[in-house]
C-alpha cells in the first residue's frame, strides 16, 4: 500500500500478468501433437527409467499406461479404479517405483 492509502500494484500486476502469459502458453494450441507426445514420453521414460518392469522396447503413442507401464498400482485400487489422485499421492507413487 501507498503512502496515501492506495494500492501500489505493480509488482502483484507483473505476477499476474506472467501468470496469465504462462496460462495462455498452455492453453494455446502452439505445440504440434507430436510434439506434446515426444515430450509425454520423454518425462514418461524418464519416470520409469528404474522401475522394475517387464516393458521392453519403445515408447510410442500405442503404449499403455497400465497394461504395459505398470501404472495399475497407482490407478487402482483393490481391483477398482480410484476417483482422483492428489500429487502427494503421485509422488509416493513414483518415490515407491524409483
Amino acid at each position: 500500500m501507498g503512502s496515501d492509502g492506495s494500492f501500489n500494484g505493480t509488482r502483484h500486476h507483473a505476477k499476474s500478468n506472467q501468470r496469465n502469459q504462462d496460462m495462455n502458453d498452455l492453453a494455446t494450441p502452439s505445440m504440434a501433437p507430436e510434439a506434446i507426445t515426444a515430450q509425454l514420453i520423454a518425462t514418461l521414460e524418464d519416470f520409469t527409467a528404474d522401475w522394475d518392469s517387464e516393458f521392453e522396447g519403445d515408447m510410442n503413442r500405442d503404449t499403455k499406461l497400465l497394461a504395459d507401464l505398470s501404472f495399475e498400482k497407482l490407478l487402482m485400487k483393490d481391483g477398482r479404479y480410484v476417483d482422483d489422485l492428489s500429487i502427494g499421492q503421485i509422488s509416493d507413487f513414483l518415490a515407491q517405483q524409483l
